[in-house]
């Protein structure tokens, strides 16, 4: 078929923006940051705009505009280094050593649900959307390199056949099967363990963050320590530091934390296809300030790992105010929320 003919923006608008949520969350897992994500989306459809006299219908119009966001993620990784989490540079710390000061360290982000979309609006689509974009999963991904990680992506994630891979990246079809095997290998090497779990039911996410909740609310530690599992990890990016195992979580959240009920007003929200919650806490003029994203990994046997972002940032990507003006509870009120 001949060269298309140059919609107006409307119609571009109409046939290219129902593959903008998955093409963010391509992005995402591809760099590990939503901000940059939304760069190159916003980048991937400039450029398509600009050559759509050049397409040509021999592929479908999904798999042109993943060929121009790909070719964007991997000439942004060329100069980039990967996003990690505080896990993946160092050993576990005492909780009674300080926190070292952050480094100057690009950290992983994490992924509002609420921009997991399914363009056919099948819940059980929008459901596997989401476990593909579970923090440990995002995490493991940028240990590999940015082409095998492209096609581990493309393949596994979104089920592209390894023809459209292969004509996507420009190689053949037995280099992409290659290239799948040595990612897949890789891949689990640096998979988290917990990240092997059965999956747990939502109901039971949503039990243990408000669990999570009250017991940070509450400055119960005995509480928390009772949802965490033995072996449960605590990192708080930016800084590098992380502790290692339930009793060394409890003893930091103890001593350094959860010293006074109401200190902390959490409000539950889901990020990566895993329950989160964003951390407000109490400044000197009593407003409530934000403080933290944090995001839950259950399994059966409780929260096996905690990741608290620290990013005052991120709560705008959530669609959550800066500050929270809690009301007296005589009111029967909630929080005043204000930007």
């Amino acid at each position: 078929m001949g060269a298309a003919v140059m919609p107006d923006g409307d119609l571009f608008a109409r046939l290219t923006s129902p593959y903008r949520p998955e093409l963010l969350a391509y992005c995402y897992r591809m760099l590990g940051s939503v901000h940059d994500a939304e760069d190159l989306v916003q980048e991937t459809y400039l450029r398509a705009w600009r050559s759509y006299r050049a397409f040509e219908e021999r592929a479908s119009l999904r798999t042109w505009l993943y060929r121009i966001a790909t070719n964007l993620c991997l000439t942004a990784l060329e100069r980039g280094k990967r996003r990690p989490l505080p896990s993946g540079l160092g050993g576990p710390a005492d909780p009674e050593d300080p926190l070292a000061p952050p480094p100057e360290v690009s950290w992983l982000e994490p992924f509002p649900d609420r921009l997991v979309h399914a363009g056919s609006g099948d819940p059980a689509a929008i459901v596997a959307a989401r476990q593909s974009l579970r923090l440990a999963l995002v995490a493991a991904l940028q240990y590999l390199p940015p082409r095998q990680r492209a096609v581990l992506i493309l393949r596994d994630v979104l089920a592209l056949r390894a023809a459209e891979v292969a004509a996507l990246l420009g190689i053949s079809v037995p280099a992409v099967k290659s290239v799948l095997q040595r990612a897949r290998a890789q891949l689990g090497q640096v998979t988290p363990a917990e990240d092997d779990t059965t999956e747990t039911s939502g109901a039971y996410q949503r039990e243990l963050l408000d669990r999570y909740v009250a017991a940070f609310e509450n400055a119960d530690v005995a509480a928390l320590m009772g949802l965490l599992t033995e072996d449960a990890v605590l990192e708080m990016p930016p800084a590098p530091t992380w502790f290692a195992g339930r009793e060394s979580v409890g003893r930091f959240f103890g001593s350094r934390v959860l010293t006074e009920p109401g200190a902390f007003h959490l409000v539950a929200t889901a990020a990566n296809g895993q329950p989160a919650a964003a951390m407000y806490e109490r400044g000197p003029d009593g407003v409530h300030h934000a403080h933290a994203v944090t995001v839950l990994s259950a399994s059966g046997a409780g929260i096996a790992r905690i990741v608290a972002f620290r990013d005052e940032d991120l709560f705008a990507l959530f669609a959550l105010p800066r500050t929270l003006r809690w009301r007296s509870h005589s009111t029967g009120a909630g929080p005043a929320r204000t930007r």
